[in-house]
């Protein structure tokens, strides 16, 4: 099984990074052919964002290569929040190394003055690591001439948003912004910038035109600018090349991140990452975090690629698979992450949050067996409006997951509407991951105390 970018155990020092073949060999590369050359060879490579879209990443770079308005910044969206997904965190656990090498690569290709590292305050091994990583490789002079800063931020799902990591980066609250980072990135004073009019660092109408990648994509850079593009893509499929940082939880025996070659089919994935389901039990559902269409027990073949995925109408999104075994009840699956998502709405857009908090509320007297016939017709028309006018994709999900779970599960919903009440009862926890190593699991017990106005309700004494 191929595997370059997650190791066994963690790289603590510079000194074992060398030893390991990484530490500069991609930026040299990258300096001695130049910017434009750097993003030909990350464009021929095929390497693809590991956020959740999959956008080109050699394509997001020339993008903001070729803007001429104001500085431009580089950035790395560290701030992992969706549901069942913990790869990011285990990345800069074991080699954050190649993470900054990545950003000063990407900083370098664009003609970034400033790099920036956008992390949940919360996430403090991390930030240990990363600051680690970036301090000796500064102090032993392997970067070029570009400040490095490691941001902190607040725990909601929406930091880890592109347009709402700005404003984080900012000082202000994780509301997305109307514009992508490309047309108007970090310190931009151009009208309509953020959700605050005003001035910003940087001269009038300059638009500052920023480069978000998240800390998977990044770290692949290095590899590929030693190795080279045709070497990357001998691993993974045309159309996704590469490896894949998985995470898998849910109804699995090991819950566990690993790295797994782009193509193989989801349910070798289930096996020998988490370890299968329990002995008994059959996988019913799987979600690629709550971003995309369930994945049912008959699509269990999909390969593990954007263009798997996409042939079954789903998606990829960040490759953390939430496993659900046949004991389950998808009624309270729809309910659980439809709560989440209004609870993390920012409330910017009025039908994402009226919508979700609606299409929560029919989901949970479903659920709860207090339903009537109208309930799903309900449900349905809010599920066509939630996107109205939507700055970001929160909606979108909302929409996609339900829905998806509706349709596939209608026997399911008969039976709550017949019954009057749950026929799977079981308490299922938001796979929302604080910590996972070595298949122990640790969720956000605290989630359920949260109110859509991102307070949180004081746990009883």
């Amino acid at each position: 099984m191929a595997r370059f970018v997650l190791p066994d155990e963690p790289i603590r020092s510079l000194d074992e990074y060398l030893e390991r073949g990484g530490g500069s060999l991609g930026l040299e590369r990258a300096v001695d052919i130049g910017p434009a050359a750097t993003i030909e060879e990350i464009r021929l490579s095929g390497l693809r964002g590991r956020g959740g879209a999959g956008f080109p990443t050699g394509r997001k770079w020339e993008t903001v290569a070729q803007q001429t308005s104001g500085r431009r910044f580089a950035v790395c969206n560290a701030a992992e929040g969706e549901p069942g997904t913990f790869k990011d965190r285990t990345l800069m656990r074991r080699n954050p190394y190649q993470l900054v090498e990545g950003l000063f690569i990407a900083a370098f290709a664009v003609g970034a003055s400033e790099a920036y590292i956008a992390c949940k305050s919360s996430f403090e091994p991390e930030i240990e690591a990363v600051s680690r990583a970036a301090r000796e490789m500064q102090n032993a002079g392997i970067c070029h001439d570009c400040p490095l800063y490691i941001v902190g931020g607040p725990e909601e799902y929406l930091f880890g948003e592109e347009k709402a990591l700005l404003e984080v980066i900012e000082g202000r609250p994780p509301l997305p912004r109307l514009l992508p980072p490309y047309e108007v990135g970090l310190y931009a004073a151009v009208p309509d910038s953020g959700w605050e009019a005003g001035a910003r660092r940087g001269a009038v109408d300059d638009a500052n035109p920023t480069l978000v990648n998240n800390v998977e994509t990044l770290s692949n850079v290095p590899h590929i600018l030693a190795g080279g593009a045709d070497w990357f893509r001998l691993m993974g499929t045309p159309s996704s090349p590469g490896t894949q940082v998985c995470t898998v939880v849910g109804d699995v025996v090991t819950p566990a991140v690993a790295e797994v070659e782009f193509g193989t089919p989801l349910m070798e994935v289930i096996e020998r990452v988490g370890g299968g389901v329990p002995r008994g039990r059959q996988v019913k559902a799987v979600f690629s975090g709550v971003s995309n269409r369930v994945v049912t027990a008959d699509q269990l073949d999909v390969p593990v690629s954007y263009e798997g995925f996409q042939a079954i109408g789903s998606g990829m999104g960040a490759a953390g698979f939430i496993v659900y075994d046949d004991t389950a009840c998808m009624v309270e699956v729809a309910r659980m992450f439809s709560r989440f998502l209004y609870v993390e709405s920012c409330g910017q857009c009025p039908a994402c949050k009226l919508g979700s908090g609606e299409i929560t509320d029919r989901l949970t007297q479903l659920e709860g067996g207090t339903a009537d016939d109208t309930t799903i017709g309900v449900i349905e028309g809010w599920l066509q409006r939630v996107t109205d006018a939507n700055r970001c994709y929160l909606p979108v999900q909302e929409r996609e997951v339900v829905a998806s779970i509706l349709n596939a599960f209608k026997d399911e919903v008969a039976a709550h509407l017949q019954m009057g009440r749950c026929p799977r009862p079981r308490i299922l926890p938001l796979p929302k991951l604080v910590d996972l190593d070595a298949g122990r699991v640790v969720y956000d017990e605290s989630f359920h105390r949260k109110q859509p106005d991102w307070t949180y309700v004081d746990p009883p004494r």
